[in-house]
């Protein structure tokens, strides 16, 4: 693992900040912070504004070859960028899981006309994707789908519910993970279908937050449509297509989020100084120990994806998930001892939630969704470290 950047990268971060520093300003200033976990209904017409911004600087999908919309980056370019893109405060990004998720998925599994037909819109920023993969009875047993597709006059025909799909009413296409061959074994019947979003065979129910937001939604399939070349690998193969999304996601993806962890904890720290709980000495400490963990998520991310290759996961990834949703879930916990009283109250109308109060609601879900811990320790005793599989 390489800790230092070159010269080279050192120019290019430059490069980030200054674009950065001129784009994030104007009719983009109001953007600076919002969008995050808990705010995924702010200012959205302005951030699919700022999507198309960053399209239009190469900014979006740097790590993609050039031919796909991409700069080629390298991974401490991309790191560089995650790091500028934290510090400069950019809004919660819109093109997150088309950008970070379907377009590595179709760059390693796609066909030549896949990628030439679906991937310049996400690079452009014109088109957002979801992820419909869980169902009510196939969370973190994904295996379990029971969402149907089958052939039908050369459309794939989907019937079927998921559930917790992140930014379904906003999307324009889904990858879905659906049963082709219900008589085959679990893991091996499914398909990996590209689903348009805008027709009459989904309908979409958003589902409300504790923080009275609705970033994820029901989805239901009823007869939806889709074109019998929009499957990702041959019918049969969804599971291990679905594997190698997932991977992309404990990728530079997850990376990107994790830095923004830091100013909210900067966040904390500041209001500690201000409010005088930083002179409790142990209320001091759990500030430290916030920092040091957040240093080591940084160190942890760095090492994993320098020892991952393509979809393939570093034994060291399998950690990232149960260390920083846990790390998240406390920081929010630490927001509310550092404000007091005062995180208990809304301060008039219209009574809406402050981000800190946000953060506290949101993080309650860190260590439920994308796997519980419990499974994740499942994964990291089984995957990581082989022991024998927990008994069914």
């Amino acid at each position: 693992m390489h800790l230092r950047f070159s010269d080279e990268d050192e120019v290019f971060r430059r490069e980030v900040a200054d674009w950065l520093a001129e784009n994030l300003s104007g009719e983009f200033a109001m953007l600076r912070g919002r969008g995050g976990p808990g705010d995924e209904h702010a200012l959205l017409d302005e951030r699919r504004a700022w999507e198309r911004r960053l399209a239009q600087g190469g900014w979006t999908c740097i790590g993609w070859p050039p031919e796909h919309g991409g700069r080629g980056a390298t991974l401490g370019q991309q790191v560089i960028f995650h790091e500028e893109y934290a510090r400069a405060g950019g809004p919660g990004r819109l093109g997150l899981i088309g950008e970070g998720m379907l377009g590595p998925t179709l760059l390693a599994f796609g066909s030549d006309e896949q990628k030439r037909r679906l991937l310049p819109g996400i690079a452009r920023g014109e088109e957002i994707w979801c992820q419909g993969y869980s169902e009510p009875n196939a969370g973190s047993d994904l295996a379990n789908v029971q969402t149907r597709a089958r052939l039908e006059g050369g459309e794939w025909v989907i019937d079927g519910q998921k559930v917790w799909t992140s930014w379904a009413q906003w999307a324009d296409w889904c990858f879905a993970l659906c049963r082709c061959d219900p008589d085959a074994p679990k893991h091996k019947g499914l398909a990996y279908l590209l689903v348009p979003m805008r027709q009459t065979g989904i309908e979409i129910r958003p589902i409300v937050q504790m923080t009275g937001d609705s970033e994820f939604s029901e989805v239901f399939f009823d007869g939806a449509r889709t074109a019998a070349e929009n499957i990702v690998g041959e019918p049969g193969d969804g599971w291990k297509v679905a594997m190698g999304t997932l991977s992309f996601e404990r990728g530079a993806l997850t990376l990107g989020q994790q830095l923004g962890f830091r100013n909210e904890l900067e966040q904390v720290i500041e209001i500690a100084r201000q409010n005088g709980a930083a002179d409790d000495p142990v209320m001091r400490q759990r500030l430290a120990d916030a920092w040091i963990g957040v240093e080591i998520m940084r160190y942890n991310a760095l090492r994993m994806l320098s020892r991952s290759e393509g979809a393939e996961l570093s034994r060291e990834a399998m950690i990232t998930k149960i260390y920083w949703s846990t790390w998240h879930r406390n920081l929010g916990k630490l927001a509310m001892d550092v404000l007091g009283a005062e995180s208990e109250i809304a301060e008039a109308a219209p009574y809406e939630l402050t981000r800190l109060q946000r953060l506290f609601l949101f993080t309650r879900s860190d260590t439920i969704y994308a796997g519980s811990n419990q499974i994740q320790r499942n994964i990291i005793a089984e995957r990581a470290l082989g022991l024998p599989r927990e008994p069914r």
